[in-house]
């Protein structure tokens, strides 16, 4: 028996929960064996894994992260044009000072440039954000450059039997 398998009298217990369809984790944990020693013995005994369900899950996982992503992006923007918005909107400005440390307010009818500062700052911070997390669809803009030159191409060659037919009515009258 090679070094680091499971026992010899447990291989008929290990062959079982496999045929169960339990994975390597599975297995460990109901034997209680390290996954190593797990994939280990398997390799001995000439068992493998069925890793599509591993790779379906991974998949899962993936496409889950990527919706989430996609969904702080989108409040990233929702952030950003909140701040924008509050630019140009009544606020109050307070602080608390002196040596009574008084309480002192004003309204102002929108943002102080100072908070305008903020604002902007909140909403460039919002928008970098929401691009490294959903960057834009990039376009090279090769399509449109083709469709053009193909509706060029055929403008031309419409033009050149125009003209070539125009000659060939020049040409018939003449003779």
């Amino acid at each position: 028996m090679p070094g680091g398998t499971i026992g010899s009298e447990r291989f008929d217990e290990f062959r079982e929960l496999h045929a169960q369809g339990l994975g390597r984790n599975a297995i460990a944990r109901e034997m209680g064996f390290a996954p190593v020693m797990v994939s280990r013995t398997a390799e001995h005994l000439g068992l493998t894994f069925d890793r599509s369900q591993i790779q379906a899950a991974a998949d899962a996982r993936r496409a889950d992260v990527e919706e989430r992503r996609s969904i702080l992006a989108e409040r990233f923007v929702t952030i950003a044009e909140d701040c924008l918005d509050r630019i140009y909107q009544p606020a109050t400005v307070y602080s608390f000072g002196g040596k009574d440390n008084t309480y002192e307010e004003h309204e102002f009818d929108e943002a102080p440039v100072a908070e305008r500062v903020k604002f902007l700052t909140g909403a460039a911070i919002a928008v970098d954000k929401s691009l490294k997390l959903a960057p834009p669809q990039e376009s090279s803009g090769l399509d449109a450059a083709k469709s053009m030159l193909g509706s060029l191409g055929e403008a031309l060659t419409a033009f050149s039997r125009a003209e070539d037919e125009r000659e060939q009515q020049s040409e018939g009258d003449e003779g």
